[in-house]
């Protein structure tokens, strides 16, 4: 039997291999979110959905905005933890803040946010010294800051309103509970495996080593991430239609599994399937007042942040590719030559006595 399974997982890795169960997971969430989607909005009212966005309120969508500006400077946290974890100290803040927020912007609204956000990180951190295994190591260390948040809250939310699960992934309320526990018990292990190691944990091998946080760092890493997720909630939560009443850890739990529906798509800004999966999560709202506290959130979320990174990583490359070179060439450019003037000649003594 076990010859058996080291075959079978010899001709997995030889014809198969990961990547493609990867690529072939994604296309799949995508078609399923897309034919929901299209489902769902056949029978949508544009004009309801019109009226709902002229009902948000000033006030409404400004605090919004602000949770969502806050999430994104928790955000920041990210890269200024995992670069604090592998030992750059020489780093600061204001580097690790352009990286974090330029890469999940750009990366996530692109999509593929593993090649392209790792793409802009390594342009910023290689003028500071670090080399792409560097920043492999800063996108593991930042993704795993995402993945602990996003699974302790999702792990608390499902024990305590499992109900809200259920009309995603149509499991009984027991059955969410169990899935709720597993998941805290999943990182109470991965932090007793971190206690219980002899100095720091290390993951990989030969060129390619990353050592894990402590155990104290690592509840910082979940904290990291469940401030940064509860921000994005709120904001969502805000712009959600008031009628009927919705809970916060009811929106919160559907709010993190669309989320992560939309990471696993690998969808440029999770198109489609982050709204089809919202949508699904909270039939009790009304799709045409939903969909439009959607658009407001993307707007907010994606948009607008996608704008700013696109700007400011355009502004950075034209100052370093273009002006800074071209004030070094001045600086080295020579002086022009000055001509000098000789003096007139002296009058001569015929010219004097006239």
């Amino acid at each position: 039997m076990q010859h058996l399974l080291s075959k079978l997982g010899l001709v997995f890795r030889e014809k198969i291999g990961w990547k493609a169960v990867g690529i072939a997971a994604s296309v799949l969430i995508v078609t399923v979110a897309i034919m929901h989607l299209f489902r769902t909005l056949r029978g949508v009212d544009m004009a309801i959905v019109l009226s709902a966005l002229a009902e948000k309120s000033h006030g409404q969508i400004a605090l919004a905005a602000l949770c969502v500006l806050c999430a994104f400077f928790t955000l920041t946290f990210y890269d200024l933890f995992a670069l604090r974890t592998i030992g750059k100290n020489h780093v600061p803040y204001r580097i690790a803040a352009l990286s974090s927020f330029t890469s999940y912007t750009i990366g996530h609204n692109i999509g593929a946010t593993v090649f392209t956000g790792g793409a802009i990180r390594f342009r910023i951190y290689s003028d500071w010294g670090l080399s792409a295994i560097d920043v492999a190591k800063i996108c593991f260390i930042s993704g795993l800051t995402f993945w602990l948040g996003n699974t302790f809250v999702l792990g608390i939310g499902m024990i305590w309103h499992p109900q809200a699960a259920a009309s995603m992934d149509l499991l009984p309320e027991t059955i969410n509970q169990l899935i709720g526990a597993g998941l805290l018990a999943g990182i109470a292990a991965y932090l007793a495996w971190i206690a219980t190691g002899q100095g720091r944990r290390q993951l990989g091998k030969d060129g390619w080593k990353v050592v894990l946080p402590s155990a104290p760092l690592t509840l910082l890493q979940i904290m990291i991430g469940v401030v940064d997720l509860g921000f994005c909630a709120l904001a969502m939560y805000l712009l959600a239609p008031s009628h009927p009443a919705l809970d916060f850890v009811t929106l919160s739990v559907v709010f993190i599994l669309a989320t992560l529906l939309g990471f696993a798509s690998h969808a440029p800004g999770s198109l489609g399937v982050f709204d089809a999966a919202m949508l699904i999560g909270l039939p009790m709202l009304g799709k045409e007042e939903l969909l439009a506290s959607l658009l407001v959130f993307r707007i907010l979320y994606f948009l607008i942040p996608f704008a700013t990174s696109v700007t400011i990583m355009g502004v950075r490359e034209l100052w370093l590719s273009v002006l800074v070179p071209w004030q070094q060439s001045r600086k080295l450019r020579p002086a022009p030559a000055v001509a000098k003037t000789s003096p007139p000649p002296p009058p001569s003594t015929k010219q004097a006595a006239e």
